[in-house]
C-alpha cells in the first residue's frame, strides 16, 4: 500500500478508536478478566503499524505521539461520568507501541542476517 492510502487508515483508524474509547461499555453478563487491558495493547500494536507505514517521522516521535494520544485517551475518560481512567489502560497502550517496534526491529535484524 502506499503512504498516502496508510495516512487515510490512521485518520480513519484514529477516528473510531476515539469514538470506541469515548463511547458506554455496555457489559452482556460474560466477563473476561483484564479484556480491555488486551484490548487496548492489541489497539495500540495496530496503531504503531499503522502510523510506521503512514509517516517519516523517526520512531521515538512516533512513540511519542502514540504516548500522548494514549494520555489523551485516558484524560477523555476520566472526564466522562460513564468511564474512568486507568493507569494499566495507558500502560497497555505504551506497551502495545512499543511491542509493534520491538517486533519491527527484530524482524528487520532477522532479514539482514537472512539476505545479508
Amino acid at each position: 500500500m502506499t503512504r498516502r492510502i496508510y495516512q487515510a487508515l490512521l485518520i480513519l483508524t484514529l477516528s473510531v478508536c476515539t469514538f470506541l474509547f469515548a463511547k458506554e461499555i455496555q457489559h452482556s453478563g460474560i466477563r473476561f478478566e483484564h479484556a480491555d487491558k488486551i484490548a487496548h495493547f492489541g489497539i495500540f500494536f495496530v496503531l504503531a503499524f499503522i502510523t510506521h507505514h503512514a509517516t517519516r517521522f523517526p520512531i521515538w516521535l512516533q512513540l511519542c505521539l502514540l504516548t500522548g494520544y494514549g494520555i489523551g485517551i485516558e484524560y477523555m475518560q476520566d472526564s466522562l461520568p460513564y468511564r474512568q481512567a486507568s493507569i494499566g489502560d495507558f500502560i497497555a497502550d505504551v506497551a502495545g507501541a512499543a511491542s509493534y517496534y520491538v517486533s519491527y526491529f527484530a524482524w528487520r535484524e532477522w532479514q539482514n542476517k537472512r539476505h545479508g
